[in-house]
Protein backbone atom coordinates (compact mmCIF):
# COMPACT_ATOMS: atom_id res chain seq x y z
CA UNK A 1 0.00 0.00 0.00
CA UNK A 2 1.64 3.08 -0.59
CA UNK A 3 1.25 6.32 1.19
CA UNK A 4 -0.51 8.85 -1.39
CA UNK A 5 -2.69 11.49 -0.26
CA UNK A 6 -6.49 11.82 -0.94
CA UNK A 7 -6.52 14.77 -2.43
CA UNK A 8 -6.49 14.36 -6.18
CA UNK A 9 -9.69 12.68 -7.13
CA UNK A 10 -12.16 15.33 -7.61
CA UNK A 11 -15.56 14.02 -8.43
CA UNK A 12 -17.70 15.81 -11.01
CA UNK A 13 -21.75 15.99 -11.05
CA UNK A 14 -23.50 17.58 -13.08
CA UNK A 15 -26.90 20.02 -12.41
CA UNK A 16 -29.95 21.37 -13.72
CA UNK A 17 -28.99 24.08 -12.08
CA UNK A 18 -25.62 24.58 -11.13
CA UNK A 19 -25.38 27.97 -9.48
CA UNK A 20 -28.31 26.98 -6.77
CA UNK A 21 -26.22 23.62 -6.17
CA UNK A 22 -23.26 25.79 -5.47
CA UNK A 23 -24.96 28.23 -3.16
CA UNK A 24 -26.10 25.56 -1.31
CA UNK A 25 -23.06 23.90 -0.69
CA UNK A 26 -21.59 26.71 0.28
CA UNK A 27 -24.57 27.35 3.05
CA UNK A 28 -22.83 23.74 3.95
CA UNK A 29 -19.69 25.16 4.79
CA UNK A 30 -18.22 24.83 0.58
CA UNK A 31 -15.71 27.54 -0.03
CA UNK A 32 -16.60 28.23 -3.94
CA UNK A 33 -13.83 28.06 -6.40
CA UNK A 34 -13.57 28.46 -10.07
CA UNK A 35 -16.85 29.17 -11.85
CA UNK A 36 -16.64 29.23 -16.15
CA UNK A 37 -19.78 30.52 -17.65
CA UNK A 38 -21.02 27.84 -20.36
CA UNK A 39 -22.06 28.69 -23.73
CA UNK A 40 -25.63 29.71 -23.44
CA UNK A 41 -27.26 32.07 -20.30
CA UNK A 42 -27.02 30.42 -17.43
CA UNK A 43 -25.32 27.80 -17.88
CA UNK A 44 -21.81 26.27 -16.12
CA UNK A 45 -18.86 24.81 -18.13
CA UNK A 46 -17.08 24.22 -14.79
CA UNK A 47 -16.77 24.94 -11.04
CA UNK A 48 -14.95 24.16 -8.10
CA UNK A 49 -15.92 24.06 -5.03
CA UNK A 50 -13.47 23.23 -1.91
CA UNK A 51 -13.78 22.01 1.40
CA UNK A 52 -11.87 23.65 4.10
CA UNK A 53 -10.46 20.86 5.26
CA UNK A 54 -9.00 19.41 1.67
CA UNK A 55 -10.86 18.11 -1.51
CA UNK A 56 -12.99 19.38 -4.23
CA UNK A 57 -15.69 18.62 -5.85
CA UNK A 58 -16.59 20.04 -9.71
CA UNK A 59 -19.94 20.95 -10.92
CA UNK A 60 -21.51 21.91 -14.29
CA UNK A 61 -24.79 21.97 -16.36
CA UNK A 62 -26.59 19.60 -17.40
CA UNK A 63 -26.08 18.26 -20.89
CA UNK A 64 -22.40 18.75 -21.84
CA UNK A 65 -19.61 16.58 -23.32
CA UNK A 66 -19.70 14.85 -20.32
CA UNK A 67 -21.75 11.43 -19.73
CA UNK A 68 -24.13 11.74 -16.59
CA UNK A 69 -27.09 12.86 -15.38
CA UNK A 70 -28.40 15.33 -13.30
CA UNK A 71 -29.07 13.56 -9.58
CA UNK A 72 -27.10 10.39 -10.42
CA UNK A 73 -24.11 11.19 -8.15
CA UNK A 74 -23.08 9.78 -4.57
CA UNK A 75 -20.61 12.11 -3.03
CA UNK A 76 -18.77 10.84 0.46
CA UNK A 77 -16.96 14.02 2.61
CA UNK A 78 -14.55 13.42 5.42
CA UNK A 79 -14.91 15.76 8.32
CA UNK A 80 -13.09 16.03 11.77
CA UNK A 81 -16.64 17.58 13.14
CA UNK A 82 -19.79 15.85 11.79
CA UNK A 83 -21.82 16.99 14.22
CA UNK A 84 -21.46 20.39 13.27
CA UNK A 85 -22.34 19.73 9.76
CA UNK A 86 -24.96 18.25 10.33
CA UNK A 87 -26.34 21.26 12.10
CA UNK A 88 -25.84 23.19 9.27
CA UNK A 89 -27.68 20.85 7.36
CA UNK A 90 -30.59 20.45 9.62
CA UNK A 91 -30.96 24.57 9.43
CA UNK A 92 -30.81 24.22 5.43
CA UNK A 93 -33.93 21.81 6.07
CA UNK A 94 -32.16 19.13 4.19
CA UNK A 95 -33.59 16.21 3.11
CA UNK A 96 -31.95 12.95 5.46
CA UNK A 97 -31.29 9.91 3.51
CA UNK A 98 -29.10 8.65 6.59
CA UNK A 99 -29.42 10.35 10.14
CA UNK A 100 -26.36 10.48 11.82
CA UNK A 101 -24.81 7.75 13.69
CA UNK A 102 -21.86 5.83 14.92
CA UNK A 103 -21.15 3.16 12.91
CA UNK A 104 -19.78 -0.05 13.68
CA UNK A 105 -16.12 0.75 11.64
CA UNK A 106 -15.26 3.23 13.88
CA UNK A 107 -17.15 6.30 11.73
CA UNK A 108 -19.71 9.20 13.04
CA UNK A 109 -21.77 10.37 9.86
CA UNK A 110 -24.83 11.04 7.66
CA UNK A 111 -26.24 11.23 4.43
CA UNK A 112 -27.99 13.93 2.50
CA UNK A 113 -29.51 14.45 -0.80
CA UNK A 114 -28.98 17.91 -2.98
CA UNK A 115 -32.32 19.24 -4.57
CA UNK A 116 -31.40 17.42 -7.46
CA UNK A 117 -31.00 14.16 -5.95
CA UNK A 118 -27.20 13.35 -5.81
CA UNK A 119 -26.37 11.78 -2.12
CA UNK A 120 -23.77 13.74 -0.04
CA UNK A 121 -22.38 11.80 3.30
CA UNK A 122 -20.57 13.33 5.42
CA UNK A 123 -18.69 11.49 7.89
CA UNK A 124 -14.97 11.16 10.04
CA UNK A 125 -14.02 7.69 7.87
CA UNK A 126 -10.94 8.68 5.98
CA UNK A 127 -9.99 5.16 4.85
Amino acid sequence: MSAATDHNIWPGLVYRDPFAARQWLTRLGFEPGVLVDGDTPGAVRHSEMRWPEGGRVMLSSAGGDLPSAPGAGNVYVVVTDPDAVYARARELGAVFLRELKDEEYGSRGFTIADAEGNAWSFGTYAG
